[in-house]
C-alpha cells in the first residue's frame, strides 16, 4: 500500500499524463480542439492550415508532461529511480505552482487565449503543483 506522499505523486502522474493525452487529442482533432481547449485562434488557424508549428509546440508540451509524470512515478517508487528525482520533483512543483499564480503576468503575452483557458489551466496547474509538492516533501528522505 502506498503512503499519502506516494499517492499524491501517483495522482499527479495520472493527471500529468491525462493533460498530455489532451494535448495529443488537439493534434488528432485539429483546430476545433485547439479552440475548445482555449489555446488561441492563432494556434487553431495554424492547425487548420496544416502548419507545423502548432503540432511541434503541442508535442513539446506533451513530452514535458509525460516526463513529469515519469518523475512522479519514480518518486512514488512505481518505476526505477530516475536521475536527480528529488531535484526534478522540486523543479516540477515550482513550475506548476509558478504557472498557477503567474497567469496574470503571462496572459498579455498570449492574447489569443481565452479567460476560461487561463482560469481552468491555472487551477489545474495549482492542483498539480500542490500534489507534486506534498508528495515530494512527504517522501523527502526516501528520494
Amino acid at each position: 500500500m502506498f503512503d499519502l506522499g506516494s499517492q499524491a505523486l501517483l495522482v499527479g502522474a495520472a493527471l500529468s499524463a491525462a493533460a498530455a493525452a489532451a494535448h495529443l487529442a488537439c493534434i488528432a482533432i485539429g483546430a476545433p480542439a485547439y479552440r475548445f481547449m482555449g489555446a488561441g485562434e492563432r494556434m487553431a488557424r495554424g492547425a487548420a492550415a496544416g502548419k507545423l508549428r502548432p503540432t511541434l509546440v503541442t508535442l513539446a508540451i506533451t513530452g514535458i508532461l509525460l516526463l513529469w509524470a515519469a518523475y512522479a512515478l519514480s518518486g512514488a517508487g512505481v518505476i526505477a529511480p530516475l536521475p536527480l528525482t528529488r531535484a526534478a520533483l522540486i523543479f516540477i512543483s515550482a513550475i506548476y505552482l509558478g504557472r498557477a499564480v503567474a497567469f496574470p503576468l503571462l496572459k498579455p503575452a498570449f492574447p489569443g487565449n481565452s479567460t476560461t483557458f487561463w482560469l481552468v489551466s491555472s487551477s489545474i496547474c495549482g492542483g498539480l503543483g500542490l500534489l507534486y509538492a506534498y508528495g515530494t516533501l512527504s517522501l523527502w528522505r526516501s528520494l
